[in-house]
């Protein structure tokens, strides 16, 4: 059983930041690719941001500039700093990661989601 677990949502005033964190834990054997999706009210599910294994990072136009993904191998960590936030990114944002487990099977697993507010 593999899961992930985010962290770092909440309210921030426009201008402000905010970083998000997503561990993944259980019976782990590879991780590959993680990345932070997001969905706002009414609209579809969407990427924010990817990082592979070697660290190779691509971000929505978007964010770009103001957002920063990270990860942590060790921890099994991928983090999403987050800056100059408006109210166009208010979202539930999503972890995701491509994780083979110790049977050897290849999964995309989500994240339960992170609320982000961004508002005076």
């Amino acid at each position: 059983q593999v899961q992930l677990v985010e962290s770092g949502g909440g309210l921030v005033q426009p201008g402000g930041f905010l970083r998000l964190s997503c561990a993944a834990s259980g019976s782990i054997f590879r991780i590959y690719v993680m990345g932070w999706y997001r969905q706002a009210p009414g609209k579809q599910r969407e990427l924010v941001a990817t990082i592979t294994t070697g660290g190779s990072t691509n971000y929505a136009d978007s964010v770009k500039g103001r957002f920063t993904i990270s990860r942590d191998n060790a921890k099994n960590t991928v983090y999403l700093q987050m800056n100059s936030l408006n109210p166009e990114d208010t979202a539930v944002y999503y972890c995701n990661a491509v994780i083979r487990s110790t049977d050897y099977v290849s999964n995309n697993y989500w994240g339960q989601g992170t609320q982000v507010t961004v508002s005076s």
